[in-house]
């Protein structure tokens, strides 16, 4: 595997790589992998000839400075992963080498950047919008490949790369869970023992709506589980919402949830904001 530190080197080796007529993936991650991240690896290794997974904690994606800085860094576990999976190029550069300049684009998002995530932590998908597009420019991959856990994510990204005119294909991954239910995630680790038990409650809860949304409203089966989540121990929610799983607007609140929808929640857990979501 080969570490990358500079724009320069990683434009130049995967112009070697088209070159020799292959495919490439890309994954971008922000480290602290784990076995959600190398699930995408492990798909880009099946579909790309040549895979390149970068490993950068994007600063203008956090609203929250503290964030920010007790975000998870782990490049030597992360490189270990990479090279096991069959990494081709693993990208680490440093703030200064991604943003030489401060990137001021703002972007046309719309809709879909407007609610769940996008109301509850301004900027953040522009962030998103911005390192993603760098490395898309950067790249130039055939694939691309995110995970389901950040839904609405996705969502932006394709938006982006419909106003940016991007060639390439956005391939969404199923949700990787612990064996206890529990949606990986970097910010798993920050979980104290008392809260990592307590934790699996949130898509157990997600689960349990399934059914209830059998004979109820889209808005009752909201409240069902904001009320469920939120009697459990010390699980705040901070939104849970039903929405149309292309647009990411709200569903009609006297409707059924059912196909094409989908369910997205934020639950503070010890202080620790995870994110999951469950199809309709």
């Amino acid at each position: 595997m080969n570490v990358i530190r500079t724009v320069k080197e990683l434009r130049q080796a995967v112009a070697d790589a088209k070159a020799k007529g292959l495919t490439v993936g890309l994954v971008p991650t922000m480290g602290a992998l784990h076995a959600g991240h190398v699930s995408l690896i492990d798909r880009a290794r099946r579909e790309c000839e040549f895979v390149v997974v970068s490993d950068f904690v994007n600063p203008t994606q956090f609203n929250n400075k503290e964030d920010l800085v007790t975000y998870p860094r782990t490049e030597a576990a992360d490189c270990e992963k990479m090279e096991a999976a069959g990494v081709d190029v693993a990208f680490i550069p440093t703030v200064e080498e991604i943003y030489p300049e401060p990137d001021t684009r703002v972007f046309d998002l719309g809709p879909v950047a407007e609610v769940m995530e996008g109301a509850m932590r301004p900027g953040h998908f522009n962030g998103v919008a911005q390192i993603v597009s760098k490395l898309f420019a950067i790249v130039e991959p055939d694939k691309a490949y995110f995970g389901e856990k950040d839904f609405q994510q996705i969502a932006v990204i394709r938006r982006m790369v419909e106003l940016e005119g991007f060639n390439l294909e956005i391939v969404d991954c199923p949700i990787m869970r612990e064996s206890d239910g529990l949606a990986m995630s970097s910010r798993n680790v920050r979980l104290d023992a008392e809260h990592r038990a307590l934790a699996p409650e949130i898509h157990k809860v997600l689960e349990k709506s399934l059914a209830y949304a059998a004979d109820h409203t889209v808005s009752e089966t909201e409240r069902f589980v904001v009320e469920t989540i939120n009697s459990t121990g010390d699980l705040e929610t901070e939104y849970y919402q039903i929405v149309d799983a292309l647009t990411m607007q709200p569903a009609d609140p006297s409707a059924q949830p059912g196909k094409g929808m989908v369910g997205c929640v934020t639950v503070y857990c010890g202080g620790v904001r995870l994110i999951d979501n469950i199809k309709y």
